[in-house]
């Protein structure tokens, strides 16, 4: 009898462990992505509270060694050179030790980075390689 009660004892405790880590599970995912999408809201007004890029104003603007950050909040690479109309990003920091081309086009604003108006996800996708 007293297997049996042990048994059924150890049976719930499992499941209750079992559904806690379900709902940290839940809770540590709902954090994340509520902390993705802070970082795109004051991304966004800060991109708001900038004057425009202009483009023609690049190399003064965009300096070597700065980071490049896309509108998501997150960082994307490093400027290495500005080379025509794209910001030329270090190999040091290139995912697939290439060197990657963004547009100007995408710049938002600069300020002690470089801020995309486009988020990495998308640069990653769209940038060209050398």
């Amino acid at each position: 009898m007293a297997e049996g009660i042990k048994d059924k004892v150890n049976a719930v405790g499992d499941a209750v462990a079992e559904k806690a880590e379900a709902v940290g599970d839940k809770v540590t995912g709902t954090a994340a992505n509520t902390a993705d999408w802070v970082k795109e809201k004051v991304h966004a007004a800060a991109c708001a509270a900038k004057k425009p890029f202009e483009a023609g104003n690049a190399a003064a603007e965009i300096q070597k060694h700065m980071d490049v950050i896309g509108s998501c909040g997150n960082k994307l690479g490093v400027v290495d050179a500005v080379e025509g109309s794209q910001i030329k990003l270090t190999r040091k920091d290139s995912p697939d030790g290439h060197h990657h081309f963004v547009p100007l086009s995408w710049v938002a604003f600069v300020d002690e980075h470089v801020h995309l108006s486009k988020d990495c996800g998308d640069a990653k996708k769209e940038w060209t390689t050398a």
